[in-house]
């Protein structure tokens, strides 16, 4: 559990929770689930030291539920943002670097290592509270980030920290939502790549079972934008209903959360669209494959109707000369064999030459 105090342009990290609200900023403690879980007594007895209210009971359960889909609640002294990230998995960052060669098992694991664990946010009016799953990276990316925009303590350049815990939040959303985008170019990659060899008509992929199983997980991955879009927009609904500021400073910091909310919003969109046209385009691939595999087999049939066609007048002739009479023509001549043989590659060659004409014979005929 780390413990943050950011101030203007100020950026400190504290040793332990305080015994009261620094003067001026607002406080970040930041903690894996576990954490969270283990400190729930201190924490709770630090919010009503500072006198900000606690956590419900309802939203302490929220915030340590690791399958809870995203979404928003509030009360009368916090606002309670849960958000499921898309990211890659620490466990799978390897397999997944290394997931370029359009296998089936390779896209398997680049979709399995999308961690989709949700990020709980307890925003107060000086006061953020953010639970993180065991591996998450956005509390140390934040923390050294922060850390970075520094100097001596004070920000650096045109940075500029977070004014508000609601302004942090927003930040920490927005990178979640774009880190999906480091992943979409891969899986967009992967999936080309089995559509291409599926569509191959010399490829002998045919594992189209395993593009069903991806449009499932890209299906699971649109519900969860969606709730990411919904927790979005009733936080931007309850940002309206915020009481209006007299202060013209804090009427500009609220303007730039409602324009950072937005913002965020428009992401979630693009990540929603993006895995959207990932399920239709997988969709589509396994329909154009049974559209090919059904004209392949349609060149077949053709070809084999072709062949008995060829050799059904040399069949008649053979069989008319095969059977037991005496007084046949050509059977008692030296030649017959020959004029028989030679009649028979006339028909042959004049048939073939006809369906080579008419089109029924050759690659991807359909005949006229």
């Amino acid at each position: 559990m780390r413990y943050f105090h950011i101030d203007g342009d100020h950026f400190t990290e504290l040793q332990a929770l305080p015994d009261a609200l620094p003067a001026s900023g607002f406080l970040w403690v930041g903690s894996a689930r576990a954490e969270f879980e283990a400190e729930l007594t201190r924490v709770q007895a630090a919010l009503q030291r500072w006198h900000v209210g606690t956590l419900v009971d309802l939203h302490v359960s929220d915030l340590l539920n690791s399958q809870l889909p995203s979404h928003y609640d509030y009360t009368s002294w916090y606002d309670l943002m849960v958000f499921r990230r898309l990211a890659a998995a620490a466990a799978g960052k390897d397999s997944i670097g290394e997931a370029a060669d359009g296998s089936p098992d390779s896209a398997q694991r680049t979709l399995e290592a999308v961690d989709t664990s949700p990020v709980g946010f307890a925003v107060y009016d000086r006061v953020l509270v953010t639970v993180h799953p065991p591996d998450c990276a956005v509390r140390e990316y934040f923390a050294g980030r922060l850390a970075g925009m520094t100097g001596n303590g004070e920000v650096r350049g045109a940075a500029r920290l977070p004014a508000s815990p609601a302004d942090l939040m927003l930040r920490m959303v927005n990178h979640m939502v774009d880190s999906y985008l480091d992943l979409r170019r891969l899986l967009t990659r992967q999936l080309g790549a089995l559509q291409q060899r599926l569509l191959d008509p010399r490829s002998r992929f045919h594992d189209w079972t395993f593009l069903l199983q991806s449009r499932t997980s890209l299906n699971q991955l649109e519900d969860i934008c969606e709730d990411q879009r919904s927790a979005i927009q009733e936080w931007i609904d309850a940002l309206d209903e915020w009481p209006d500021e007299t202060d013209a400073d804090r009427r500009r910091e609220r303007e730039l959360l409602r324009v950072r909310s937005r913002d965020v919003l428009e992401h979630v969109e693009r990540v929603l669209g993006h895995v959207r046209r990932l399920e239709e385009t997988a969709e589509t691939a396994v329909q154009m494959h049974f559209s090919a595999l059904g004209h392949r087999t349609n060149d077949i049939m053709r070809t084999l109707t072709v062949l008995t066609a060829v050799f059904m007048p040399l069949n008649l002739i053979t069989g008319f000369f095969g059977m037991n009479f005496d007084a046949l023509p050509l059977v008692h001549s030296g030649r017959g064999f020959a004029w028989t043989v030679a009649v028979m590659l006339v028909i042959a060659v004049v048939l073939v030459a006809y369906f080579v004409r008419k089109r029924y014979l050759g690659r991807g005929g359909t005949g006229h």
